[in-house]
């Protein structure tokens, strides 16, 4: 609504400057941040006020993961809207394109229609790789993944095929919405059926879940269980309940789909024993799986290409600070010190209006910390009749999520800089909001 009864041409100032052409803008730009907050809605807030400040308005936000309520305050005049829209992290190239954006345009200057052409021209910018790329990226999403389960070379190629499958149906899902809306449980079905009748024949090649899980990651939702934990604990309480809601309704998803896979072959739920196999694969795949991983991460998530170099420093120094720490405090403990080093990293490198956003950077390091899977390994050893196995991985979950997330916060105040919002002309500047 808007309040005030002058019209909007008596509004306007010599720059085309109205209250109704900033909010539409602001309006856009919060669909926009929450449309890309798959891994966190912190930012959406602060980002909307830098640039609503820069054209003289005050705005204030009512944010839940999916949606927001937005009031902006110009030249006496107010007007409130609701924005909605769905959280994912699909298109981080519009992510990474709107941070400069926003600086651009809130240290002002920037005339309005300027920010709108340009805002529009990221909106409405297509795919930066077409949809087989993002297809290929998820198959390397999957068998960079493997080794983490089962360092065996049957795990690696059974992943790529399975992986294969998962990514025809993602590609799938972008065309049917209404596929999107079932994705993560038809995904589990036809990847456990085919697991179950095809690649965990015979325990020697380790367990079916383990055999499941690379296929299955791209659709587990560790991130949004550590996003949610962040949110929590930094004080943006109903955004990280609902999304700790929404985390954990995918993670029963893909359980129900793992079940229905098991019923539909005619087997029972004992054949979701997690047993792994022998390890036979050299210590250099290992190491290398990693640049598949971060490759496909780049591929599948619309990644800006040139980024790829960073993500790899993000990925391995994730990865050898827990490897390192976990010898010396414990899984626990070197999973905090490996998302306290990553919030750190990412905060600096992200220092800049240049750099990248540090969700796009800490994004790969959120996957290998691999807190999903330990719910999905959890849900299957309960029902396949393994209830101290199951009930030790959620355990483990629950504190893992812990650790990420007070790790990450920790990261990001040791490293992040006082940023207060610069000043209108009719509003001093307001406080930061908390990291």
């Amino acid at each position: 609504m808007v309040d005030g009864g002058r019209t909007a041409a008596a509004e306007r100032d010599g720059d085309g400057v109205s209250l109704e052409r900033v909010t539409a803008l602001l309006t856009r730009l919060a669909g926009m941040l929450l449309a890309a907050s798959g891994e966190g809605a912190s930012e959406v807030e602060r980002t909307v006020a830098r640039v609503g400040a820069g054209f003289g308005a005050r705005t204030s936000m009512v944010l839940v993961p999916d949606g927001a309520a937005l009031t902006v305050l110009l030249g006496g005049r107010t007007a409130t809207v609701a924005v909605r829209a769905f959280p994912d992290v699909a298109r981080l190239d519009k992510v990474a394109a709107l941070k400069p954006w926003a600086h651009r345009v809130a240290l002002g200057g920037t005339p309005l229609a300027e920010a709108e052409r340009r805002l529009a021209a990221i909106d409405g910018a297509p795919a930066p790789y077409p949809w087989w790329l993002r297809g290929l990226g998820i198959v390397l999403f999957t068998v960079g993944f493997a080794p983490l389960m089962q360092p065996t070379w049957y795990e690696i190629g059974s992943s790529a095929l399975l992986g294969l499958v998962t990514a025809v149906l993602a590609v799938a899902a972008g065309r049917w919405p209404r596929l999107a809306r079932v994705l993560p449980l038809v995904a589990a079905t036809a990847v456990s059926v085919l697991v179950l009748e095809v690649f965990a024949r015979t325990p020697a090649h380790g367990g079916a879940v383990l055999l499941m899980l690379p296929a299955l990651f791209y659709f587990v939702p560790g991130d949004l269980l550590s996003a949610a934990a962040v949110e929590l604990a930094a004080g943006f309480l109903t955004t990280g309940a609902v999304r700790l809601v929404y985390a954990v309704f995918l993670l029963l998803q893909l359980y129900l789909g793992v079940m229905l896979g098991v019923y539909a072959t005619g087997g029972d739920t004992s054949a979701m024993f997690d047993v792994a196999a022998h390890a036979d694969l050299p210590r250099w795949a290992t190491f290398l799986s990693w640049v598949v991983f971060t490759l496909g991460t780049v591929l599948a998530f619309a990644v800006p290409w040139r980024l790829l170099p960073v993500l790899l420093g993000t990925v391995y120094l994730t990865v050898a600070v827990q490897s390192g720490a976990t010898k010396l405090v414990g899984e626990v403990g070197g999973t905090f010190a490996a998302a306290v080093a990553l919030g750190v990293l990412a905060t600096v490198v992200a220092a800049g209006p240049g750099r990248p956003p540090r969700m796009l950077l800490a994004l790969p390091g959120f996957f290998t910390l691999t807190v999903g899977s330990l719910g999905m390994r959890g849900l299957t050893s309960l029902a396949g009749g393994h209830p101290v196995r199951g009930f030790h991985d959620l355990l483990s979950m629950v504190t893992t999520v812990v650790a990420i997330a007070v790790g990450l916060l920790v990261g990001s105040v040791l490293a992040q800089r006082p940023q207060p919002l610069p000043a209108s002309p009719d509003y001093p500047a307001a406080a930061p909001p908390p990291p």
